[in-house]
Formats: structure tokens, C-alpha cells, sequence
């Protein structure tokens, strides 16, 4: 066998194979968002495709209620969710004594604001005039 005989093979593969793994990835990704917007909840918080937050108070087969701020709430097509939003929030774990002291202790270090490393910059029209 020589060389030349070999080229086309080899160039279909090299194409074939990328092409396989891209469409793996993108049913994947098509499957993973598929079941993202099939667990939507109510109570649920989400980001919409738009970037708009707001917290899930009603769904229905294809569309979802979203509550955007007190009582203001609009209806989403399911699809238009891009994410679930999860909140870190305090440690709710600790006893609420030791929260209450630890807020009293605490309180002229929280009150305290830390300076600032900023830099204003020179005005435009003196920069010009150096």
C-alpha cells in the first residue's frame, strides 16, 4: 500500500472523530438543561436566559410564574431558565444566645469601615497639558 491511498481515510477520521465528540457534548448539555427545567419548583430561585432573578411561585407543564419583587410577578417559558440560584447564607446552626452575644461584641467591629486602596486618577485635561 502506498501513501496516497492511505490520506483519505486518514482525513475522514480526522474529521469524523471531532465532529462525534462536539455532538456528545452538545446532547449532553441539551439533556442536563432538559432536566434542570423539569425540576423547577416552587420556592425555587432562578436566573432566566435575560438575566433576570426571581423566585419561582407557580409552574405549569411549559410556562413558570416568577415573582421578580413583592407582588410583581410575570410568567416565563420554561425554557427561558438558565440556572438555579442558591443563596450562601448565614450559619443557622449556632445557638441564638451565642448569636445575640457575639452580635453585641462584635457590633464597633462591623460599624468599623476599612479604608480604601483607590487611586483617583489626574483629570483628563491636565493629563493633556503634561
Amino acid at each position: 500500500m502506498d501513501l496516497q491511498s492511505l490520506i483519505l481515510p486518514l482525513l475522514i477520521v480526522l474529521l469524523a472523530v471531532p465532529l462525534f465528540l462536539q455532538a456528545r457534548k452538545q446532547k449532553r448539555a441539551v439533556a442536563e438543561q432538559q432536566k434542570l427545567q423539569n425540576s423547577i419548583e416552587p420556592g425555587d430561585k432562578v436566573m432566566t436566559t435575560s438575566g433576570v432573578f426571581g423566585k419561582v411561585v407557580a409552574t405549569n407543564d411549559d410556562s413558570i410564574d416568577l415573582e421578580l419583587a413583592p407582588g410583581m410577578t410575570t410568567t416565563w417559558v420554561r425554557a427561558a431558565v438558565r440556572e438555579k440560584v442558591t443563596t450562601d447564607s448565614a450559619p443557622a446552626a449556632e445557638p441564638a444566645e451565642s448569636t445575640e452575644s457575639a452580635k453585641t461584641e462584635e457590633a464597633p467591629a462591623e460599624a468599623a469601615v476599612p479604608e480604601s486602596k483607590a487611586e483617583i486618577a489626574e483629570p483628563i485635561e491636565k493629563q493633556k497639558t503634561n
